[in-house]
């Protein structure tokens, strides 16, 4: 069917509800609405499902959500998973408990079992109940930091990871497979909680969580000596970071966390943010506020599912508050840990850091440092997480941490994501450490540059919805691979890796070599001075994005650089 009778379907059949067929009755005559709701079905990729919420077969609804879990369910019992069942946690966005329960009763259709958090939780509290309940899989019902009318599905395996090759092409074809609604299977919850399918959890697994995140401290005693000094504001953004931060900060003993108060419930709405992504300065606003007000030493934000974290310290020669990038916050907590566990004698002999490609490249200098192994992965924490499977499986190295540049890390291997709640509590540590010797984050972090070089990355995104977005993103992208540039700006291109075709080309030489990373659509190029840039589409929203990093001499001669390097990548993308 093409998009105008896919809409006449959902209008007339009888298995929508009326709700949604006055949704779509208010479109009709809008031929460029209908198309975009209509053109496609949502595309459930290696990470599941993002979208717009509304009626249609491009959009978040009950129906998609349950054609994707349908899909789910029969890849499961293909696997003979039924009984381990499938966790099942959501965020504070409109209609997450909505679509978490629709989950759960199409999986129970299917004789699937599941375990539906009672309420909110973060994202990696998800992967930790996947591991802890013995569970085939783990979903979770969260958009991350995108805009309010936006929800999300994301599919965990029992690893306790995002799914990964070769299960997220099998699970993304047999989700293809449902192309009739009638399909689709559901029941009503009261007989699935009757037929021992439908299970609450909470409690338990929350006290379970915490005390695995406590067991990653690694000198109690630090946070004892200051714990009645420092200070720590925090938001949560409206979503699910509030009750896990505050309490795990509280039971390590620290007093003093101002929370802020216009931001601490969960809002779908996200009022007080027009953005709710700690990537964002204007999402600080009220937190640098409160900050200011009570003299804090450390400004803290988790976004709405509680995977990523954003931060702000005090630059003590200025009295101002100074933003940390994820790869800046992220190789504080890696030194700091690195520092400190070589000093107790816990540093393993095979120890690995693990990062993704476009991730600061201070990670490498660092590793080097302290004689442990760099690997590097695809963009994707799910690919880090991937890494600590294989560690377990071979036997080989012993992950210390992991982080990536879009604000994610996880210290330990209590999940297998990212997780805010464990970096507010390790940042928290580090903060605790610095308060001890007289300075803040930021002169630590100076500290860190003066040791291993300046070294400072940045990202542009271009924004392209709809039909024509994604044909000038895969234009724009085959221009980069077929015209490769030599230079960018006076940055001499000496690599290039092609990660479609899994080539690594020296434009120098004209040497040829494999890349042993998964096939994904990403172009990186090595640049002379340890500089690069890699150009990405995002698997999640209509974007190209583009990344960049460079190493100065000194924070003001890396911004010039990094601001040349991102002026001719730009300008090349036009």
């Amino acid at each position: 069917m093409n998009y105008m009778e896919t809409y006449r379907f959902w209008l007339e059949d009888d298995y929508f509800d009326e709700d949604v067929k006055k949704e779509l009755k208010e479109i009709e005559g809008n031929e460029k609405e209908i198309e975009d709701r209509f053109y496609r079905d949502l595309e459930f990729g290696t990470g599941g499902l993002r979208g717009v919420i509304g009626a249609g077969t491009n959009r978040m609804n009950v129906y998609t959500i349950r054609k994707a879990t349908q899909g789910l369910a029969n890849f499961i019992i293909s696997e003979n998973g039924q009984d381990k069942g499938v966790a099942i946690a959501y965020d504070s966005r409109h209609m997450s408990p909505e679509f978490s329960k629709e989950a759960a009763l199409c999986l129970n259709a299917n004789g699937i079992k599941t375990y539906r958090f009672e309420s909110l939780r973060p994202t990696p509290e998800l992967s930790f109940a996947v591991r802890k309940l013995g569970c085939i899989a783990g979903i979770v019902i969260t958009a991350s930091h995108n805009p309010p009318e936006y929800n999300g599905y994301k599919v965990y395996w029992e690893d306790g990871a995002q799914i990964t090759a070769p299960k997220d092409k099998q699970i993304i074809t047999e989700v293809n497979k449902v192309t009739d609604y009638h399909m689709v299977k559901t029941m009503n919850e009261s007989q699935a909680v009757a037929n021992g399918l439908y299970h609450t959890i909470g409690k338990a697994i929350d006290d379970e969580y915490i005390a695995a995140l406590k067991t990653q401290i690694i000198h109690p005693e630090y946070i004892s000596q200051v714990a009645e000094d420092i200070k720590i504001v925090y938001t949560p953004l409206h979503g699910t970071g509030n009750i896990p931060v505050r309490r795990v900060l509280s039971e390590l003993g620290f007093k003093n966390v101002y929370v802020v108060p216009e931001q601490e419930l969960p809002d779908g709405d996200f009022p007080t943010v027009s953005y709710p992504n700690p990537e964002d300065p204007n999402a600080f606003a009220l937190a640098l506020k409160l900050a200011k007000k009570v003299d804090a030493d450390i400004v803290l934000a988790t976004d709405p599912d509680a995977d990523r974290l954003g931060v702000y310290a005090k630059d003590t020669s200025t009295g101002e508050y100074v933003s940390f990038t994820g790869n800046m916050s992220g190789m504080l907590i890696a030194e700091y840990i690195l520092r400190e566990r070589k000093q107790n004698g816990t540093l393993p002999k095979n120890g690995a850091l693990v990062k993704t490609i476009v991730t600061t490249n201070m990670a490498d200098a660092l590793a080097r440092d302290y004689q442990v192994k760099l690997i590097e992965v695809l963009t994707g924490f799910k690919y880090i997480g991937e890494q600590i499977k294989f560690f377990e499986q071979q036997k080989s190295y012993e992950y210390i941490f992991g982080l990536e540049e879009s604000y994610g890390c996880l210290v330990g291997t209590h999940a297998r994501d990212k997780d805010a709640v464990v970096a507010v509590m390790a940042l928290c540590e580090v903060a605790s450490w610095c308060k001890l010797h007289g300075k803040t984050l930021w002169d630590q972090m100076l500290h860190i540059y003066n040791m291993y070089g300046y070294y400072r990355e940045g990202l542009q995104s271009i924004t392209l919805k709809g039909i024509d977005g994604v044909e000038k993103i895969q234009a724009m992208m085959e221009k980069l691979r077929n015209h490769p540039p030599r230079q960018f700006d006076s940055f001499k291109v000496e690599a290039v890796r092609d990660y479609k075709t899994s080539k690594r080309l020296e434009l120098d030489t004209g040497a040829v070599s494999e890349l042993d990373l998964p096939v994904s659509n990403v172009l990186y190029y090595e640049l002379e001075n340890d500089a690069w840039c890699c150009a990405r589409p995002s698997g999640t929203e209509p974007k190209i994005k583009f990344y960049m990093g460079v190493k100065g001499e000194s924070i003001e001669d890396a911004d010039r650089m990094l601001d040349k390097l991102t002026q001719a990548l730009m300008a090349l993308a036009e």
